[in-house]
């Protein structure tokens, strides 16, 4: 008989925390807690009583739960395709992903039933609904079949797995771009057990600062749609860590999971830190021993510093959705923390790539630069979980690969070390009389100052120099506006020669709120479409 060939397959990352800890929690806000036998029982009961073939696509609409994470399992590895809907979307967006995706089945938690409604009748090939309720008992309305739990008890708990081609696709979910349709990006079971194999890696072994691993506790607060929440559900059940589901963010919610379940690893964007770290400081509660990974958008300096001083570990990573996500950690190395001002600017910084990451900053004609820190560039990569195109769309596909790496659109230098520091979206830099204007170092100054809540800097229209520099500027309860004082440390920066000298040209606009994508981002789009 031949060898078993041991295809790479997510089924496998349940092996371990099967064998070593099947006692260990997983809990879903204060409605279920459970062990990790208890998880393996539900994944082959949702399998076994789905009744979709390999090939087929189900689509899952729910805040980030304990059922979601069972979907994360239980349907790839049936050989079928998890359509993770991204909800913040618009209706019709929403409409356009599942018909473009071609799902076949919908899961939906109760609390999207309205918006359901609003575009049930434009689906064209979802042929079965199953409803996500935390109700013991729900009603169903129409078109539901049945409800989760009400189908789980149905399956079966043994239920067995097959074997097939590592290549298998796995999972497919939906990026927004600048303009058109969103787009659908795809990875195989192959390049899910990579990704996870060596993020689990990076994290592991981090030397001074930022580790995670078997003796954690883990909480997502990047939704689970987007991006499979950066990987790590995978990462946290192949190590067999407590996980923690919060469901719906609120930022009360999330302070008391992460004081009475003992959360000490989390990851999410600039903006819910910001929610957090506000909610902390009303509260006057601390964050040590927290540990936490920002990514999804520049993390400023401010912002980092404002999370350190409540005890939390605070560090950048980077990726985008095309690239599973995780490329590079903005981790310490042994002696970088001894500054702690340098140790900051290190932080915040989108890191040193992770095993099997091949990343280079080029030139237009795509020659590598040098890791000067200074010379600056277009970011591309090649690592084996890369998204291997756009879904149903080779034009598109054959751009985001040209010259056979994966183009970021983002822009950026390297130091001598390998950190990597992104200077800008190729789409968001500021070009001023010819010259280049990082809008992301603009904000990172700003966000220094005290009286600053959140700020965002993008280029608007000028007849003589092309663009400027536009601030836009939330303020801290409390303070008043002060132009002046917050124009201080960039015309200093310029005096300095650290910032080119149109930095002066800067505009400041206060205002309550900034915009934002349906992931929480900056959305900038919006920001240069209503600047005047």
């Amino acid at each position: 008989m031949p060898a078993y060939a041991y295809p790479l397959l997510i089924k496998q990352l349940l092996l371990t925390p099967l064998a070593n800890a099947t006692e260990q929690e997983i809990v879903y806000r204060d409605k279920s807690r459970y062990d990790y036998r208890t998880l393996r029982e539900r994944i082959g009961r949702l399998g076994s009583s789905l009744g979709v073939m390999p090939g087929q696509t189900v689509a899952v609409m729910d805040w980030d739960s304990h059922r979601y994470l069972e979907c994360f399992f239980a349907i790839p590895m049936l050989g079928a395709v998890l359509q993770t809907v991204n909800v913040r979307l618009s209706p019709e967006q929403i409409v356009y992903t599942l018909n473009h995706a071609r799902a076949d089945v919908l899961l939906v938690h109760e609390d999207f039933l309205p918006l359901l409604e609003s575009f049930s009748a434009q689906l064209e090939t979802v042929q079965r609904f199953v409803l996500l309720s935390d109700a013991e008992f729900p009603d169903c309305p129409a078109p539901f079949a049945t409800d989760y739990e009400t189908l789980l008890a149905g399956g079966d708990p043994d239920h067995e797995f097959p074997d097939f081609d590592e290549n298998t696709r796995a999972t497919t979910f939906y990026t927004t771009g600048t303009t058109g349709h969103p787009k659908g990006v795809y990875f195989s079971h192959r390049q899910l057990v990579l990704h996870t194999l060596a993020a689990a890696a990076a994290f592991g072994t981090a030397p001074v600062q930022g580790r995670f691993g078997r003796s954690d506790v883990y909480m997502p607060i990047t939704p689970m749609f987007h991006v499979h929440a950066w990987g790590f559900p995978y990462i946290a059940t192949m190590l067999g860590v407590k996980q923690v589901y919060p469901g719906r963010y609120q930022p009360d919610v999330l302070l008391q999971l992460i004081r009475h379940e003992g959360v000490t690893f989390s990851h999410c964007v600039p903006t819910l830190l910001h929610m957090l770290l506000s909610a902390a400081q009303t509260a006057e509660v601390t964050l040590h021993g927290w540990k936490v990974v920002i990514g999804g958008s520049a993390l400023p300096k401010g912002l980092a510093q404002a999370a350190l001083d409540l005890g939390a570990d605070v560090y950048a990573g980077y990726g985008l959705s095309e690239t599973c996500p995780i490329l590079s950690l903005g981790l310490l190395e042994p002696g970088e923390a001894e500054d702690e001002d340098a140790a900051l600017s290190r932080r915040i910084r989108a890191g040193r790539a992770i095993p099997l990451v091949d990343m280079r900053v080029v030139d237009d004609t795509v020659a590598e630069l040098p890791h000067d820190g200074v010379s600056t560039g277009e970011v591309v990569v090649r690592a084996p979980w890369l998204t291997q195109g756009y879904l149903h769309d080779e034009a598109a596909s054959a751009t985001l690969w040209e010259g056979g790496y994966l183009h970021t659109g983002d822009i950026g230098n390297r130091d001598a070390t390998g950190m990597l520091n992104v200077t800008d979206r190729l789409k968001d830099v500021i070009k001023c009389s010819g010259e280049w204007l990082s809008s992301l170092e603009l904000e990172s100054l700003i966000s220094e100052h005290p009286a600053v809540s959140e700020v965002a800097v993008i280029g608007v229209p000028d007849e003589k120099w092309g663009e400027r520099p536009r601030a836009m500027v939330v303020l801290k309860d409390g303070y008043e506006a002060d132009a002046h004082a917050l124009r201080e440390p960039v015309n200093r920066r310029v005096d300095e020669g650290r910032l080119p000298r149109y930095a002066r040209l800067m505009e400041i606009h206060f205002v309550a709120a900034l915009p934002r994508t349906s992931v929480g981002k900056l959305d900038k789009k919006v920001m240069r479409q209503h600047a005047g």
